[in-house]
């Protein structure tokens, strides 16, 4: 069986998808959406890299890849539509395929 990843090797990949969605957000007019989220993952990711950190991150990525208003009126599902690890799991097994 295989250990699972410690937070200091998935929180760098976990803040990357949050800001790429951040852009993704500032692109479609979201500003305040973005500047919300950035604000929340740039706090978990400065505090210690345990696993509350990555509780929190994992979280907000799920809740910032909700489609907002606008994607949903132009048939967008918000982050899900880029390739790069929406959920938790698959999160740990995209890190667990790079290790």
């Amino acid at each position: 069986m295989m250990e699972p990843n410690s937070p200091a090797e998935e929180l760098p990949t976990l803040y990357r998808a949050i800001l790429d969605r951040v852009a993704e957000l500032e692109s479609a007019g979201e500003r305040a959406e973005a500047t919300r989220v950035r604000y929340q993952a740039t706090t978990a990711y400065s505090r210690a890299w345990d696993d509350r950190a990555r509780r929190e991150l994992e979280a907000l990525l799920r809740r910032a890849e909700r489609p907002t208003n606008a994607e949903r009126l132009l048939g967008r599902r918000g982050g899900a539509d880029v390739d790069r690890p929406t959920a938790p799991a698959q999160h740990r097994a995209a890190i667990a395929q790079d290790g």
